[in-house]
Parts: C-alpha cells; sequence; structure tokens
C-alpha cells in the first residue's frame, strides 16, 4: 500500500512539473509594436505586450464585465460627477516602488497632460485627480462618464513607476505587470523576465515571455507548426482550416470588438490637398466602390464580417440600418461626374502584412472600375503609425482593435481634439452629439445620439470602414488555460505547457 501511495505521489509531482516545465513563453506577433509607453502608445500589438508589462487599475472578463486589478474597488457618486478607487495594498512598479495613490494620479495627470498623449481624449471627461490617503484615488469628472472605467480597463488605466517618467520610458518601461521589461531588439523580439514582486506572481508560469514580430502569417504559421513559437496572433482566414486539421495545434478565436477602415486625409498638412479632402462627394464615390462581401469571401474566407460602422453588432450602439450590401460603381462615376472629376488619383498608405495587401490590392481594383487611381504605399507598421498622425497620407490604413464602450470605438477618432482623428475631420454637431452620449448613463438615449452621429458620419464619409476584427488565435496542443478575449489581448494568467 505504501508502495502505491508513493509511486501515486511521484506520478502527482511529475504531472505537476510536466505543465510548468517550459520556462519560456513564446508569443508571435503580427507587427512590431511603437513606443513601450501606454500614454504614447497607438498600436494593437503593443498593447498584446502590455497585458504582460503594465496592470491596470480595472481589467475586463472575456464577457466584457469590469473586474478589479490595481484597484480593489470603486464607488461611482450618485451624481456621477466623482469615481473613488480603493487601491490594493501589495502592488509594486518594477523598481520596488510602491502603487500608490500619489503615484496613480501623477500616471494620469501625465496621461492628460503630456504634449504627445494619446489617452487624451480618452481622460477628457476628467477634471482633476485627488490622492487623499495612500489607498484612495478620486476622479473628479467635468460631466457624468459612462465610458470611464473602461477607459480605464486599457492603456489609459495602466501605471508606470512616476521615477521612470524622465528617463525615456517608450525605450524602458518600468510598469507595475506580472513580467518587466528586460531588453528589445527593434523589428527582432521584445523580452519580458517574471517580477516577483507581482502582487499575483503565483497565478503566472514563466520565467521569460518573447514576443516576435512576424508580419507575414505564413512565416508566423511555420514558426507555430515547427513549435519555435508557443502562441500566434491572427492567423490568416486561409489557414484556418490547416491548423484544424494539425493535431499538434489549436485553433482559439474570437469575435472582436473593432473594425479596419480607412481614414481620408482633410485637413493635416499638405498631403491633405486632394480632390478626396475638399469634397464629400468624391468619397462617397470610394465607399460605394468598395464591395465588403467581396473582401470577407476572398480574403476574409467568410470570417471578415462587413463593416459600414464602428460600433460592432455586440454593441448597443450598433445600427443595422447602416448596413447594405454589395457596391454601386455606376452610382460611384455618377458622385465623381458631380463633383466635377471623371477619374480620381491617390495614395493609399498602409501596413504591410499578408491580409492587408490582399484586402487592399482588391480596393484598388474595385475602385479602379469606379473611377479611382489608386497607389498603393506599404509601410512597415510602425512606420505607418508614425506617419498617420503627422498627416504623411492621402488616405490611410485606419484599425482599431475595440472598447467594451461605444465611445471607445468613434470618440477619439473623429471628434475636433480627438487623439486619433488622424485626418483632422472637425465638426461641431458631432462633438456635441458624441460629449453628449458620453455623459448620459441612460442606454436609449445613448442609443439615438450614437444613431444621429452615425448618420452624419457615414454622410462626410471621413472614414469608410471595411470590416469587423475577428482575432484568431493559434497555440500548440499542450499550451494550457489560454482564453481568447474580444479585446485580442493575450492574459497570461493561469496559462501554462504541458511537457510533450
Amino acid at each position: 500500500m505504501r508502495s502505491l501511495c508513493l509511486a501515486l505521489l511521484t506520478a502527482g509531482l511529475l504531472a505537476s512539473t510536466a505543465a510548468t516545465a517550459q520556462t519560456t513563453m513564446r508569443i508571435g506577433l503580427q507587427d512590431d509594436p511603437d513606443v513601450l509607453d501606454p500614454v504614447r502608445a497607438r498600436t494593437f500589438v503593443g498593447r498584446i505586450v502590455f497585458a504582460s508589462l503594465c496592470d491596470k487599475l480595472v481589467d475586463i472578463t472575456p464577457d466584457l464585465k469590469i473586474v478589479p486589478q490595481l484597484a480593489e474597488s470603486w464607488q461611482i457618486s450618485d451624481d456621477g460627477m466623482s469615481v473613488t478607487f480603493k487601491l490594493r495594498e501589495n502592488a509594486f512598479y518594477h523598481d520596488g516602488a510602491p502603487v500608490d495613490a500619489a503615484s496613480v494620479k501623477a500616471n494620469l495627470d501625465r496621461a492628460m497632460t503630456l504634449p504627445e498623449s494619446n489617452r487624451k481624449s480618452e481622460l477628457i471627461s476628467v477634471a482633476s485627480v485627488e490622492a487623499p490617503d495612500a489607498r484612495t484615488v478620486v476622479l473628479r469628472l467635468k460631466e457624468p462618464d459612462a465610458s470611464l472605467l473602461s477607459q480605464l480597463s486599457d492603456r489609459a488605466g495602466m501605471m508606470m513607476s512616476p521615477a521612470s517618467f524622465d528617463k525615456d520610458p517608450g525605450r524602458n518601461p518600468v510598469c507595475s505587470g506580472p513580467y518587466k521589461f528586460k531588453n528589445r531588439v527593434q523589428n527582432d523580439r521584445i523580452v519580458l523576465e517574471r517580477f516577483d514582486k507581482h502582487w499575483d506572481k503565483d497565478s503566472y508560469h514563466f520565467d521569460q515571455v518573447v514576443f516576435t514580430p512576424m508580419p507575414d502569417t505564413t512565416v508566423r504559421l511555420n514558426n507555430l507548426r515547427a513549435g519555435s513559437l508557443d502562441i500566434i496572433e491572427r492567423i490568416a482566414p486561409s489557414d484556418v482550416a490547416a491548423v484544424k486539421s494539425d493535431a499538434k495545434l489549436r485553433l482559439a478565436p474570437v469575435t472582436g470588438l473593432g473594425f479596419q477602415a480607412i481614414s481620408v486625409n482633410l485637413a493635416n498638412g499638405p498631403r491633405a490637398d486632394t480632390p478626396l479632402a475638399k469634397d464629400k462627394r468624391v468619397r462617397q464615390a470610394l465607399d460605394l466602390a468598395i464591395d465588403r462581401d467581396v473582401i470577407n469571401q476572398v480574403v476574409g474566407e467568410g470570417m471578415f464580417q462587413p463593416a459600414y460602422q464602428p460600433f460592432p453588432p455586440a454593441s448597443f450602439a450598433y445600427d443595422k440600418s447602416a448596413e447594405r450590401a454589395g457596391r454601386d460603381p455606376q452610382k460611384a462615376r455618377e458622385l465623381l461626374k458631380q463633383a466635377g472629376y471623371d477619374r480620381v488619383a491617390f495614395e493609399l498608405t498602409y501596413g504591410n502584412n499578408t491580409t492587408m495587401q490582399q484586402v487592399f490590392e482588391l480596393v484598388q481594383a474595385m475602385g479602379a472600375e469606379a473611377g479611382f487611381d489608386i497607389s498603393l504605399k506599404p509601410l512597415e507598421f510602425a512606420s505607418l503609425q508614425s506617419a498617420l498622425p503627422k498627416g504623411d497620407f492621402q488616405v490611410g490604413q485606419t484599425g482599431w482593435s475595440g472598447r467594451v464602450d461605444p465611445s471607445g470605438n468613434i470618440h477619439q477618432y473623429v471628434t475636433c481634439k480627438g487623439n486619433l482623428n488622424d485626418g483632422r475631420y472637425c465638426d461641431a454637431e458631432m462633438d456635441k452629439l458624441l460629449n453628449e452620449a458620453r455623459s448620459t448613463a441612460d442606454e436609449a438615449k445613448r442609443r439615438e445620439l450614437y444613431a444621429q452621429a452615425l448618420k452624419k458620419l457615414q454622410d462626410e464619409d471621413s472614414h469608410i470602414y471595411l470590416f469587423y476584427l475577428p482575432w484568431i488565435f493559434g497555440t500548440q496542443a499542450n499550451v494550457q488555460g489560454f482564453v481568447p478575449y474580444p479585446d485580442g489581448l493575450i492574459r497570461l494568467k493561469d496559462v501554462k505547457v504541458a511537457k510533450q
């Protein structure tokens, strides 16, 4: 009996060891992130890295509920004009400093005031931040903001050590997540290592996490098949069947909250001097030239649901009346003639990866039939993110991974001072509608306001939406505990790799 118990105990120990035998998690990304500073960052892949590097005040669950992270609890005042957070006691930055109220105030103040901050419009409702004691943070608002908690579940709520603010945090981030920054080789890898003082360290099982950018979907998948990567994001729809049929791999898809679109440069520098910028009829013609159903079937293999608005079908703001079928090149040509053009030439700038190359080659061909001569300008993704805010584009790819609240999918893109409004669309009525929609808690009222904003947005066509983003992950079959989230981020809590 004793020998049997010993054998069972030994087997249990071996099984436990097998599940945590691998000390490095290797993740393949579609693009190389931009700066690793949550306040200044723009890229989606950067958010994937931040999910392991930088804790937030709050997080979301797979079914989009707001849950505690650095803040253990929060309370919204009856008038909606303040939010009070209680911080956990055992959280630390990677330099050993405690995550206290003063440091949270410093982070939020920086996000709201730094000239190059991309979080300003996400926190625009915040009038001031107070730290009455070490564990209490109070946000005083200019007006009620139904979207604020969802904004704080992402980059606006990520905390960095204030001591790192003047030490180039984009290159040397000092955050508070389960893994700390070790090193980076641009366009090659980002290496994080386990942070032993993390408040939830027992839920994280790797000594290192290595992120490797691989823009080519075939290269990413081949590296997964070869065993040199454990998880990859954005598997090409054309490869889904191959992954499903491979016993060594697992497919983990989830419907996302975001979109892919193109943005017209209306007023951002000299490159805005185009027919598209001058006349909305030309933009409407381009919109009518594009068949989203063709993009869905040819490139998306049925997984790129056509989009005509920034709100995904899961959102209460989604308006089905905005949808249409196919395309209308004849009407597009008529609109061009009304605007005084036989043909219109422009340059379309986009991130150079396999999928988007295919998408925009289709857009180029469809546009040609409707009177547009489109030259394609592929850029490395980091270069694209640099070009867009500077106005170094005529029409540019704009993708958004999506937010839980509808305000997060539109406000920063089309309000006059929106930090992601690269084309500089500006309309006082639009600002009023979107600000009012964000400040009311009544969902029915918000839905009506967003419907009015959407009608105006479709008439102006400053952004032409193409499809909703599915997040299609692939993993080694021995990766245990991985759960895909609708925001597309890779969370490594409770993820293990079993020994094969």
